[in-house]
């Protein structure tokens, strides 16, 4: 299926400002809309009640276990008055420390039902952290009224740091109840009320639907007001945008967190408000889990793919080493959707060309921008590209301001239906986020794919914040950098960009050690922090080095990979999964000094090789 099939032609206006700054605005008026995703889920509850909405492995036996569009909507009801009558209000969210699963989308649509807002926590704070600060921290700022967990007894020591602050509140457990606690089909076997049937009929758009949380990498993590009207509208857009979604009722597999604005609005939205079903992805892009990812991807055969950079390079490999997988994959594929960072080049080659092999054409891939303050998308690729940093075009009912930040790049800014209100309890980071005419400042930066076309789309830059210069007063743009490093070497899972101060730009980098030992036959070596391997040494730095045409601001000079992970409890990795480029930088200064030590020690790796 081509691009014309699936998608809508764009249509964007730009208006340019006297201050230089640009206007951009998609023609096509968003139109009416429900105030909620929930009003979907009733409306397909009706209309397909015994459909399949989402299902997920059962432990032990591995079937999959399934809820119906009609059961989640009984549940709902039954939950939301369950939580009613336990006291929670606005002001009393239902904090949910558990990742994805059955019982989470239920305690949440229950949750929603009732017009309290849900608050999905990360589960690398409530299961991976050691002292379950930001879990306590998290606690203190959304003041619960109940916590659900999947399993008591997993997350037994996140639900202690939750009574540190308040051991008054209620626990609700799917499996492994604690004492005292409640479980999840007790709550499902609640009857409902008028009681929560007059709390659905008042929800409207600026009820508050979640509260997602920012990283907090730098202080107490700020939670993000999502409202009901911001997730229904950002559906919409992207109805407008993919009109294939009405006509076809989507299947994915999806690992992508709920705690985060990707996989819990975007893509669970994307179902509910289009009849679509969820096959919840217990694997993900990391050792060990990604078989599982695999074995579902080939048993479902989904129609549309959402996954990371990080994702699709760990995919690339495999399909390119399974011709069965690759077919399954490939066999409804509509198209395969990249969010979160730019898909490197090589990454989205080697799709396409796999993609050839089994269909004899290539596969649509496309990608989206968005925030945890966006609901999330703002932009969307519905055309064809070849820059693979193109984020697309603004959605129908969302402006993109576009506003000077150095002489080639914009800070994007964004005004519309599908922004938040502000922040939970912190006016002052509220007033911040806005201009004076009322766009949110997003702090990155993106550029125009072609100044006489606004609608060949924008691309993205990286952030604003993250971008430097060196001595030499080049600019460093942080986002293009990694990714052309990514890109060059596909062997390694991520980077972070170094040069602040200094006169070249040098990278930490983390490896795919799986990748490594296929390349050297071997598994590298290892001198504590960082690989001291002169075979691989020799295999990276001629790669890194291997495009011409990239100038000083572009080029790696010197390299280090790194055995030691990225650390959730110091703040180098969000709660969103990422990493986080100045606190990696800050608290592995000892790295960055041997980076750009007058000789290089035998573990930095000089690429094109040593002079």
């Amino acid at each position: 299926m081509d691009h014309a099939a699936l998608f809508a032609t764009p249509d964007v206006s730009r208006e340019h400002r006297p201050d230089g700054s640009i206007l951009l605005r998609a023609t096509t008026p968003l139109g009416d809309h429900p105030p909620s995703v929930l009003h979907d889920l009733r409306r397909w509850a009706l209309e397909a009640p015994d459909h399949l909405l989402a299902a997920e492995r059962e432990p032990g036996n591995g079937q999959w276990q399934s809820v119906t569009y009609a059961e989640a909507d009984a549940a709902a009801r039954s939950i939301g008055e369950a939580l009613l009558e336990l006291g929670l209000t606005p002001e009393r969210p239902l904090l949910i420390p558990s990742g994805n699963s059955v019982g989470h989308l239920l305690m949440t649509l229950g949750a929603l039902t009732a017009g309290i807002p849900a608050v999905p926590i990360s589960v690398a704070y409530s299961l991976l952290s050691h002292d379950h600060a930001r879990v306590r921290e998290v606690t203190e700022l959304t003041t619960p009224g109940a916590v659900y967990v999947e399993d008591g007894a997993q997350f037994a020591s996140a639900l202690a740091a939750i009574a540190d602050i308040d051991d008054s509140i209620p626990v609700i457990a799917k499996t492994n109840v604690p004492d005292g606690a409640r479980s999840l089909e007790e709550l499902r076997a609640t009857t409902p009320t008028t009681r929560v049937e007059d709390a659905y009929a008042a929800i409207d758009a600026e009820t508050v639907a979640k509260i997602l949380l920012t990283s907090g990498s730098t202080g107490v993590p700020k939670g993000v007001l999502n409202t009901h009207g911001m997730w229904a509208a950002d559906q919409r857009g992207m109805q407008h945008a993919w009109p294939f979604l009405t006509q076809e009722q989507p299947v994915i597999v999806d690992w992508l967190p709920w705690s985060h604005t990707f996989g819990g609005n975007h893509n669970v939205g994307m179902v509910i408000t289009n009849g679509g079903s969820l096959y919840i992805d217990a694997g993900r892009p990391a050792p060990g889990l990604f078989d599982q990812t695999l074995a579902n991807l080939a048993e479902i055969k989904p129609t549309i793919c959402f996954n990371v950079p990080a994702g699709y390079a760990l995919l690339v490999s495999a399909l390119e080493g399974d011709e069965g997988l690759a077919q399954a994959f490939f066999s409804r594929l509509r198209l395969v959707f990249n969010a979160a960072a730019a898909l490197p080049a090589a990454v989205r080659e080697r799709l396409v060309g796999v993609s050839e092999r089994t269909l004899g054409r290539p596969a649509v891939i496309t990608g989206s921008w968005g925030l945890t303050e966006t609901a999330p998308a703002v932009t969307t690729a519905h055309f064809p590209f070849t820059d693979s940093r193109c984020i697309g075009v603004p959605l129908p009912g969302t402006e993109l301001l576009l506003v000077p930040c150095d002489e080639d790049a914009y800070e994007a800014r964004v005004r519309g239906s599908i922004v938040t209100p502000g922040y939970l309890r912190r006016p002052d980071a509220t007033t911040e986020a806005f201009d004076d005419e009322g766009f949110y400042r997003t702090g990155d930066a993106v550029s125009l794919i072609d100044e006489a076309d606004p609608s060949r789309g924008v691309a993205f830059r990286g952030r604003v914040a993250e971008d430097f210069k060196l001595t030499t007063g080049t600019f460093v743009r942080v986002g293009a950098v990694r990714t052309n490093l990514l890109s060059a070497l596909p062997v390694l899972t991520d980077a972070v960009i170094a040069g602040e101060g200094f006169d070249r730009v040098c990278a930490l980098a983390w490896l795919n050690v799986a990748e490594a030992t296929k390349i050297l036959g071997r598994e590298p070596i290892a001198d504590g922090a960082v690989y001291a391997d002169p075979e691989l040494a020799a295999w990276v730095g001629k790669r890194a080095d291997s495009d011409p045409s990239l100038g000083s601001s572009d080029r790696i000079r010197r390299l280090i990979l790194m055995t030691t992970p990225a650390d959730l409890d110091a703040g180098e990795i969000t709660d969103k999964g990422y990493v986080n480029q100045r606190r990696v930088l800050a608290l592995r200064a000892e790295l960055v000094e041997r980076l750009f030590a007058a000789e290089p020690d035998p573990a930095v790796i000089v690429t094109g090789g040593r002079k």
